[in-house]
């Protein structure tokens, strides 16, 4: 039988273009989205589209019972994908906003993932690839929310990996920098749905900032930006190689910046982040 995959967050950028490439290199894919029509599309363009929302349990299990009915019981791989972005400073952050950004980010993946484990451990094989970031290494200014989702995601998954050394499921984090998705825009709906209309004025020359750099399409960065296929190439190695890395840092800001935040002192390092 063809390798399995689940894949959340497929409604576009990352997600859609590591279901397409593995479906082609032969990989029985189960690309997921937790909006109907976005399932719809998925179909549309011959893939395997599963409803999927990773905040809601009910949602997760169906979908797993849907997978599992078809693959005969069986699952070999699951990346987790699905994630937003909240911008915000901290001092404007609230309760409600940090505990969307880790509903999603953090106890969707961790509760999938406590779903498909015995699976694996009855098969005796599996792969689990977190989709985490550059920003689960470092920090940047203005993204507390995320930044800590994406820190308390490798602090999981390190500990998953280290629980499971003793098993045939392997367990890899994807370190990207800037890619081309929709990461901005969708970061940038969420900041007018929330930030914007309440936050306490400290800030407001940054916000300003923000809107006519980060989240405009011409943002001062988009140069360095990888597209989502140097994602899939990471992808396929953690799936495929006998010895997966635990780290796998995509683009050369990235690489870079793993590499600093071992040498350089943290002082340094903070003053630095904020002035890029």
């Amino acid at each position: 039988m063809p390798t399995s995959i689940l894949i959340t967050g497929c409604s576009s950028g990352i997600g859609l273009a590591s279901a397409k490439a593995l479906k082609e290199r032969g990989y029985h894919v189960f690309a997921s989205a937790r909006k109907a029509a976005d399932v719809a599309h998925l179909q549309e363009q011959g893939l395997n589209g599963v409803l999927l929302d990773v905040n809601d349990t009910t949602s997760m299990q169906t979908a797993l019972d849907k997978i599992l009915s078809i693959t005969h019981g069986h699952l070999d791989a699951l990346f987790n994908n699905a994630g937003f972005l909240q911008a915000g400073a901290v001092e404007d952050l609230t309760r409600d906003m940090n505990r969307k950004q880790f509903e999603t980010n953090v106890f969707g993946p961790m509760e999938l993932i406590k779903l498909v484990l015995p699976i694996m451990r009855q098969q005796g094989h599996g792969r689990i690839i977190q989709n985490s970031s550059i920003l689960g290494v470092i920090t940047k200014p203005y993204y507390g929310a995320y930044n800590a989702s994406k820190f308390a995601l490798e602090g999981y998954t390190r500990t998953l990996r280290q629980e499971l050394l003793d098993t045939n499921i392997h367990v890899s984090l994807i370190n990207p920098g800037p890619i081309t998705s929709r990461l901005r825009q969708n970061a940038l709906k969420q900041y007018k749905d929330s930030i914007a209309a309440s936050q306490s004025g400290a800030y407001q020359t940054v916000y300003t900032k923000m809107e006519e750099d980060y989240f405009m399409p011409d943002a001062s960065d988009r140069n360095m930006a990888q597209s989502p296929q140097a994602v899939v190439k990471k992808l396929i190695h953690a799936l495929e190689s006998k010895r997966p890395k635990v780290h796998y840092y995509v683009g050369a800001p990235a690489q870079a910046i793993a590499f600093a935040r071992r040498i350089v002192p943290d002082g340094f390092l903070d003053w630095f982040l904020t002035k890029v």
